[in-house]
C-alpha cells in the first residue's frame, strides 16, 4: 500500500513536481542575493533617524518600506512625478533602482500558477500535494529499508539507482515536507479557505489637526529600531486629518502628524505570526540561508524522479507480469513472493494461472507488502520464498519476518510455505525455513507442510502443486516453463587455458560486447551497463535452465570475461570450454548488487580460490584510483592454474593491487587460502580496524574455511563476524 502510494503519484505528477521543485530552487536564490546586495541598517539606527535622512534627500517621500532581507526602499513624488529607489540607510540616498527583477517575477508567476491564473494555482497546489504524499510515503519506505527510524542513515546496499534515490531522499525529505506543507497553506490562504485572523487598530476619530511635526522627534519612531520596521507611510500633504502609519514586526499603529502622539496600536495576532512564519519558511524571505537549504533540497526532486523511474523500470524488468491479478481485498488466495533475481515471480504467475483455471480468485504480491488486514476475503495464504546468499531474505521479502515477529497475532487464514533454492548450498531454502519456523512459533494455522524446490525444478513444482490441490480439494496441475530475460548472442574473441596438468581444465573466456540500442543505454538494460561481480546467464544447448557465472570485467573494460572450469559431465561448462574464437553463445545479464566493492577508499581484502578469482580480478582491473587492495588467492599449482598470473605484475606496478598473497594446495606443503589468512593475521586485523571490507568468492568449502579463519582473527581487531556482516563489511559470492 505505502509503496503504491509512493510510486503512482510520483510517476503521474513527475513533470509537475519537477517543475515546481526547479522553479522553487531558482527562486530560493533571490532572497540571498537581495540580502547580500542591499545596504543594511546599523543595529542602533532608529526609524526616526532613517525617516529624517530620507526626508532630507527626498522631501516628497510618501512611504518607506523594509523587506525581510533588510532592503530599504523609498517612494516619493517630485513635482508630480513618482520616484522610487533602494536606500542606503547610512545616508538616506538612493543607491539602486527599485524596479522589480523581471526574471524573479517571471519565475514567481511560473512557480505559483504556470501563468494560468487560478487554474494554474490549483495545478501547482496539486503538485505540492503530490510532493507531500511522495515525501511522507518515501520517509516510511526509507525507514523500512534501513531497519527503523533510528537507523535512518544506516549504510545502504543494492543497485546504484536505488541507493542514490534513498541517499538523496533521506537528506531532502524534511525540506520537501516543509516546502509542500507551506505551499498548501499559502494556496488555501490565497483562496480564502483559512480565516483572516488579522487585527488592525481602529482609525483614530480625533487628531490634533496640526501638521509639520518632524518624524525624528516622534517618541514612537525614536524607540523603534529600523531592524523591526516593515513600512512607514507619511500623511497626504496638506490633509490635516491624515496620520503616519507605522507597521513593524510587533504590530501596526497610527501617529499624529501634528504632535507625534501614538493615537492607536494593535499587536500582531498569533494567527498573523503563524501565517508570516509560514510565508518566511516557504519563500526564504527573512531567512536566506534556510531558503538556500530548501532550494538545494528541492534540487533532489528531479534526481529522485530520474532514479525513481529507473527503479520502476528495473522492477518491471525483474518481475514477471501477473495477468489477471486480483486486488488483495477481493482475492480468496493470497500468493506472496520473496525473490531476488525475479525467477520466483514466474512460478507465482504459473500458480496464479492454474488456480484461476480452477475457479479461484488470486492476488499475487511481494512478501515485503505483507498486510493481513487487507486480506478480508482470503481463505489461504501461500508464501513462495527464495533465499538470498547465506540464508538472508531476498529483495522482495525485506521486513517480512520483522513484521511477522512483531505482530500480536497471526491471521486465522491457513498458510503454506514453499522455498526455492539450490540443494548443493548449505543454506538451502534457509529463509523459507526461517519463515515456516516463525509462522509455527506464532501459531499460524498450516495449510500444507512446508515444501522446497531445488534449482527451479519444474518437476518439484508440479509435485508440490498436486499436494496443494489435494489440500484444497481441487485438481491442480502446475506446468511451469521458465521465462528467461532478453537473450543476447555473445561472440568469443579469445580464450586462455589453464589447469590441464592438475586435472582441472579451466578457461578464461573473453567475448565481444554485443550491440546495444540507445534505448537500452538509457535504461541500462541488457549488457548496456554491467560491472565486475555481476552475473552472466548462459543457456546451454539442450536445456532451458541457465547457468550463472560471475563476470571478471565491467562495461568500461570493453569486453565480457568469465572464468570457467570444466566439470565432469557438466553440460554448460563442457560447451563453454569447447568454444573457439568466432563461436557464439546465448546469454543474458543479471545484476549482483550485493557483491560490489563500493566507491569509497577503505581498504579491500579480496579472498578467492580457483575460478573465484574472476570477479576479484575484475575489481583489481577496475581499480584505477589506487584503492588499497589486498588479494588472497588460492590455487593448485602456480605453473598450471595461476589465473591472471600474466596481468598481476603490471597491476601491482600500476598500484591497482597493493599486495598479492598466494596459497598453493598441491605443493610440497599444501597451503590453502585460509592458511594464508592465518599467516597474515596481524596485518589482516590491522586492516579490519581501519575499516577494511572483506569480499569472498569461490566454492562453499573454501568460503567455510575462510569464515573459520576470520572468526579467529576478528577478536584481534575487537570485532565479531556478526558485527562485520551487519556493517556490510563481509560479503560472499559462493557456489
Amino acid at each position: 500500500m505505502i509503496r503504491s502510494l509512493h510510486r503512482w503519484p510520483g510517476l503521474v505528477a513527475l513533470a509537475l513536481v519537477t517543475l515546481l521543485a526547479l522553479s522553487g530552487a531558482a527562486l530560493s536564490v533571490f532572497p540571498a542575493v537581495e540580502r547580500i546586495a542591499a545596504p543594511q541598517a546599523d543595529q542602533t539606527l532608529t526609524v526616526a533617524t532613517l525617516a529624517d535622512r530620507i526626508h532630507s534627500v527626498y522631501p516628497g517621500v510618501e512611504q518607506i518600506r523594509r523587506s525581510p532581507s533588510g532592503r530599504i526602499t523609498a517612494y516619493w513624488f517630485d513635482q508630480g512625478a513618482p520616484g522610487a529607489a533602494v536606500i542606503d540607510p547610512a545616508s538616506g540616498e538612493g543607491v539602486a533602482s527599485a524596479d522589480p527583477n523581471q526574471t524573479e517575477r517571471w519565475l514567481t508567476n511560473l512557480h505559483r500558477s504556470l501563468f494560468l491564473g487560478d487554474g494554474g494555482r490549483l495545478a501547482m497546489a496539486a503538485g505540492a500535494a503530490a510532493m507531500l504524499v511522495l515525501s511522507l510515503s518515501g520517509a516510511v519506505l526509507v525507514a523500512r529499508r534501513t531497519g527503523g527510524w533510528r537507523r535512518w542513515f544506516a549504510r545502504l546496499h543494492g543497485p546504484l539507482a536505488g541507493r542514490l534515490h534513498v541517499e538523496i531522499a533521506r537528506i531532502a525529505v524534511a525540506g520537501l515536507v516543509l516546502s509542500a506543507t507551506t505551499a498548501l497553506w499559502m494556496t488555501a490562504s490565497t483562496f480564502d479557505l483559512l480565516p483572516d485572523g488579522g487585527a488592525s487598530p481602529g482609525f483614530p476619530a480625533e487628531v490634533s489637526g496640526e501638521t509639520g511635526f518632524a518624524p525624528d522627534r516622534m517618541p514612537t519612531l525614536q524607540q523603534t529600531p529600523v531592524t523591526e520596521l516593515r513600512e512607514l507611510s507619511f500623511p497626504y500633504p496638506g490633509d490635516t486629518t491624515d496620520v503616519f502609519t507605522l507597521k513593524t514586526d510587533r504590530g501596526t499603529g497610527y501617529l499624529d502628524q501634528g504632535d507625534g502622539t501614538l493615537l492607536a496600536w494593535a499587536d500582531l495576532t498569533r494567527w498573523e505570526r503563524v501565517s508570516e512564519t509560514i510565508y518566511m519558511l516557504h519563500t526564504g524571505q527573512g531567512a536566506a540561508v534556510l531558503g538556500l537549504l530548501l532550494g538545494l533540497m528541492a534540487l533532489g526532486v528531479p534526481a529522485m524522479g530520474a532514479t525513481g523511474v529507473l527503479i520502476w523500470l528495473g522492477g518491471r524488468r525483474g518481475r514477471t507480469r501477473i495477468r489477471g491479478n486480483q486486488p488483495a481485498g477481493r482475492a480468496e488466495t493470497i500468493v506472496l513472493v520473496g525473490s531476488e533475481g525475479g525467477s520466483t515471480w514466474g512460478f507465482a504467475a504459473t500458480l496464479r494461472a492454474a488456480l484461476a483455471r480452477a475457479g479461484q480468485s488470486v492476488h499475487v504480491g511481494p512478501m515485503s507488502g505483507f498486510a493481513p488486514k487487507r486480506y478480508i476475503n482470503a481463505r489461504r495464504i501461500i508464501l513462495l520464498a527464495a533465499t538470498y546468499g547465506d540464508g538472508a531474505a531476498p529483495a522482495t521479502a525485506k521486513g517480512f519476518l520483522d513484521r511477522l515477529n512483531a505482530a500480536d497475532r497471526t491471521p486465522d487464514i491457513p498458510v503454506a510455505v514453499l522455498g526455492f533454492g539450490d540443494r548443493s548450498f548449505p543454506a538451502y531454502c534457509a529463509f523459507a525455513k526461517d519463515v515456516a519456523a516463525a509462522a509455527q512459533a506464532k501459531g499460524w494455522p498450516e495449510l500444507l507442510t512446508p515444501g522446497t524446490i531445488d534449482r527451479q525444478s519444474p518437476q518439484d513444482f508440479a509435485r508440490w502443486g498436486r499436494a496443494l490441490g489435494d489440500a484444497l480439494g481441487i485438481d491442480l496441475e502446475l506446468s511451469h516453463q521458465p521465462v528467461l530475460p532478453a537473450i543476447d548472442s555473445l561472440t568469443l574473441v579469445s580464450r586462455r587455458d589453464y589447469g590441464a596438468e592438475v586435472q582441472a581444465p579451466t578457461s578464461i573466456l573473453r567475448f565481444a560486447l554485443p550491440r546495444v540500442s540507445m534505448w537500452q543505454r538509457l535504461r541500462g538494460a541488457g549488457f548496456a551497463r554491467f560491472r565486475a561481480g555481476d552475473l552472466i546467464g548462459i543457456v546451454p544447448e539442450g536445456s532451458t535452465l541457465p547457468r550463472l557465472y560471475s563476470l571478471a570485467s565491467g562495461r568500461r573494460d570493453g569486453f565480457i570475461e568469465i572464468v570457467v572450469k570444466k566439470h565432469p559431465g557438466g553440460l554448460c561448462s563442457g560447451q563453454l570450454t569447447a568454444l573457439e574464437p568466432g563461436d557464439t553463445v546465448a546469454a543474458f545479464l543479471r545484476r549482483n548488487a550485493g557483491f560490489r566493492p563500493g566507491r569509497d577508499r577503505t581498504p579491500l581484502i579480496l579472498i578467492g580460490a580457483g575460478t573465484g578469482i574472476g570477479p576479484l580480478a575484475g575489481f583489481v582491473r577496475g581499480n584505477t584510483r589506487g584503492r588499497p587492495i589486498h588479494l588472497f588467492f588460492g590455487m593448485r599449482d602456480p605453473g598450471s592454474d595461476f589465473f591472471y598470473g600474466e596481468e598481476f605484475p603490471g597491476w601491482q606496478d600500476e598500484g591497482r593491487v597493493t599486495r598479492l598473497v598466494t596459497a598453493v594446495s598441491r605443493g610440497a606443503r599444501p597451503h590453502y587460502v585460509q592458511d594464508a589468512l592465518r599467516d597474515e593475521a596481524s596485518q589482516v586485523a590491522e586492516l579490519l580496524r581501519d575499516g577494511a571490507r572483506v569480499m569472498v568468492c569461490g566454492g562453499r568449502d573454501m568460503a567455510a574455511g575462510v569464515a573459520e579463519a576470520l572468526a579467529e582473527i576478528l577478536p584481534l581487531a575487537e570485532l565479531t563476524p556478526a558485527a562485520l556482516k551487519s556493517e556490510g563489511r563481509y560479503v560472499e559470492d559462493v557456489y
